[in-house]
C-alpha cells in the first residue's frame, strides 16, 4: 500500500514538473521579442508583380508566398520628392519617419525648426540598438540617409547592378546568408533588425544570361539600332504611349534621357526589351529572398519575424510615354507593400493608405519598441491585424526636382487630382481622376471608349468635385509646410521659387 501511495506521488511529481516545463516553454517562446527582415528594393512599379497586376508575366514565387502567407496593401505610397534622385529623400523617410519637408536634408529644415538637430540618433538601427536588437545591413551605396546607415552594428553596403552572381543582387543576398550563418554558429540569441536592400532594379537593369533568355531581352547597348524584337518579351503597359503629352518639367533629366539600353526612345521594340531587362533582375531579386526565407525556416525563425517587402519608389518604363520615377502617377507614386508575420492574417489584402515614413513607425509598433518622438510617421500594426482597413484618407504626392514649383497631387477616396506648374510657368497642367473607373490613369491620347476613362479636370459635370480636390491639395500644402505655390494658389507671402541655373551632367551617373 505504503509503495502504491509513493508511485502515485512519485507520477504527480513528474506531472507537475512536466507542466511546468511546458508552460515556462510557452512562456519563453511568448516573451521572445520578434525579429524584423525589413526589405526594399531599388525602382520597382507594384504593377510589376502579378499580386498587384495579374496580368504581369513576372514570375516572383517568393514575393507571392510572403503575400499569401501575410497582408498586402493596396494603398502605399512615397510621399515624393525635391530631388531628381527620388530615391534619396524617401529612403530618408524609411529611415526616420519624417515628412518630406522636415527631412534632414531638405534646404534649411533643420535651421527653420522643421527637423531637430541629431537626427540620426533616433532613426532605425539606432532606436532598436537601444532596444537590444542586433542590427545589420546590407543595399547600394549612396543616395540614401548615410547618418543613419552608420547606425548599423554589422554593414555591407555596395551597388550591385551587374549580370553576375559577384556584381548583382547575389552579392546582397550573401551578405544575409552570411549574417545569420553567424548567428546560428555564434548561437546568437538577441532579435535582430536586418535591413535588406537591393540595387537593382534601378538601372542599369543588366541581367543574368538565364533570366535574361527567359524574359527575351538584352543588355541592350546600341544607341543607333534598336534591340531584337522577341515574343517573349514583357507585353507592353496597359496606358502606353510613346510620348508624353507635354513636358514632364525637368529638362536633361537622366532617367528620361539617358538610361543606357532606352535613351529617349519609347518604341515598342525599346520598351519591351527593357521591361524584360526590369524583369529579369525582379526575378534575381525574388530568387535571393527565397534563399533567405529558406535559411530562417531551419534556423525556426521564420515564424517569430515580420518580414516587410516593399520599393523606395515606383516606375514608369514606358508608362504615359514616361521612363523614370519622377512623376505621380500611380505606376510611380505607389510602392508595392507587403507585411508578413506573427498576428497577421494569412492571404490578407487591405487598403492601408500608408506612406513609407510610416514604416519606422510601425516596425516599432509590432516589435513592442517605443517608437520616436521625432517620427512623424503613423503605426498602421491596425491595418496589419484587421483592426482598421486604413489610418488615413488623404494622401500627398510631390515632386520638385526639375523646374520649380513642379508636380503635386493628392488623393482622397476614389478621387486623385494632379497639377503641373513647370518649365517656368510654359506647362500648367491640371489631371483629374477617378481611380475607381479610370484606375490606369488613362488620357485622352490612350483613346477609350469610356467617358471616365479620361482626365476629367476640364468637364463641366466635375467641376465642384476639381473645385474641392484643388481646396484639398492647397490644405495639404500647407500643412505639411510645402515651400512653394502653384499658379493658381494664393502665395500665403512664400517666397517665388528661382530658376535654378543650369548644370552639366554626367549622363553615367547612377541616380
Amino acid at each position: 500500500m505504503i509503495n502504491l501511495t509513493l508511485r502515485f506521488a512519485a507520477i504527480a511529481v513528474v506531472t507537475v514538473l512536466s507542466f511546468a516545463g511546458i508552460f515556462a516553454h510557452q512562456s519563453e517562446a511568448a516573451d521572445k521579442r520578434p525579429n524584423i527582415l525589413f526589405i526594399i528594393v531599388d525602382d520597382q512599379s507594384p504593377f510589376d508583380l502579378k499580386i498587384y497586376n495579374p496580368d504581369s508575366g513576372l514570375d516572383t514565387p517568393n514575393i507571392d508566398r510572403l503575400a499569401a502567407e501575410g497582408m498586402v496593401l493596396d494603398g502605399a505610397y512615397h510621399m515624393g520628392s525635391f530631388s531628381g534622385a527620388v530615391c534619396t529623400p524617401s529612403r530618408h523617410m524609411v529611415m526616420c519617419g519624417r515628412t518630406v519637408w522636415h527631412l534632414p536634408n531638405w534646404k534649411g529644415a533643420i535651421e527653420a525648426g522643421l527637423c531637430p538637430p541629431n537626427l540620426e540618433q533616433s532613426t532605425m538601427a539606432a532606436v532598436f540598438n537601444k532596444a537590444g536588437y542586433a542590427t545589420m545591413r546590407t543595399c547600394k551605396r549612396g543616395n540614401s540617409y548615410e547618418g543613419a546607415n552608420k547606425q548599423f552594428t554589422v554593414r555591407h553596403d555596395a551597388t550591385k547592378r551587374g549580370g553576375t552572381d559577384e556584381t548583382g543582387s547575389v552579392w546582397h543576398g550573401d551578405q544575409v546568408m552570411n549574417y545569420l550563418n553567424d548567428r546560428q554558429s555564434n548561437k546568437d540569441e538577441k532579435p535582430f533588425l536586418i535591413y535588406f536592400g537591393f540595387s537593382h532594379p534601378h538601372d542599369t537593369r543588366d541581367g543574368t544570361p538565364d533570366l535574361l533568355k527567359k524574359y527575351g531581352a538584352v543588355n541592350h547597348k546600341d544607341k543607333v539600332n534598336l534591340p531584337p524584337a522577341n515574343a517573349k518579351q514583357p507585353a507592353l503597359p496597359v496606358n502606353y504611349l510613346p510620348e508624353h503629352p507635354f513636358h514632364h518639367g525637368h529638362p536633361g533629366l537622366r532617367d528620361e534621357v539617358a538610361v543606357s539600353g532606352v535613351w529617349e526612345k519609347r518604341d515598342e521594340r525599346t520598351i519591351r526589351n527593357e521591361l524584360g531587362r526590369e524583369f529579369a533582375c525582379d526575378e534575381n531579386i525574388d530568387i535571393q529572398v527565397g534563399r533567405v526565407l529558406k535559411q530562417l525556416e531551419e534556423m525556426g525563425e521564420l515564424d517569430n519575424t515580420y518580414i516587410v517587402y516593399t520599393a523606395d519608389h515606383g516606375m514608369a518604363i514606358g508608362r504615359h510615354g514616361l521612363q523614370g520615377k519622377q512623376n505621380l502617377y500611380q505606376h510611380t507614386w505607389r510602392v508595392p507593400y507587403i507585411v508578413k508575420g506573427p498576428g497577421i492574417k494569412a492571404g490578407s489584402r487591405s487598403t492601408g493608405n500608408v506612406y513609407l515614413l510610416d514604416s519606422l513607425s510601425t516596425i516599432c509598433d509590432l516589435a513592442g519598441v517605443e517608437a520616436p518622438t521625432s517620427s512623424e510617421g503613423t503605426s498602421f500594426k491596425p491595418v496589419l491585424t484587421g483592426k482598421k482597413d486604413a489610418v488615413r484618407d488623404t494622401l500627398f504626392g510631390t515632386y520638385s526636382g526639375g523646374t520649380k514649383p513642379g508636380m503635386r497631387c493628392v488623393r482622397q477616396g476614389d478621387w486623385k487630382l494632379i497639377k503641373y506648374d513647370v518649365m517656368d510657368g510654359k506647362v500648367r497642367e491640371t489631371q483629374l481622376f477617378n481611380l475607381a473607373e479610370n484606375p490606369h490613369e488613362f488620357l485622352a491620347e490612350h483613346n477609350r471608349k469610356s467617358p471616365l476613362e479620361t482626365n476629367l479636370a476640364t468637364s463641366p459635370a466635375h467641376a465642384k468635385k476639381l473645385a474641392d480636390m484643388e481646396a484639398l491639395l492647397l490644405a495639404e500644402m500647407r500643412r505639411l509646410n510645402d515651400p512653394y505655390r502653384l499658379w493658381n494658389q494664393p502665395d500665403d507671402d512664400l517666397e517665388s521659387p528661382k530658376p535654378a541655373p543650369p548644370r552639366k551632367r554626367n549622363p553615367k551617373k547612377s541616380k
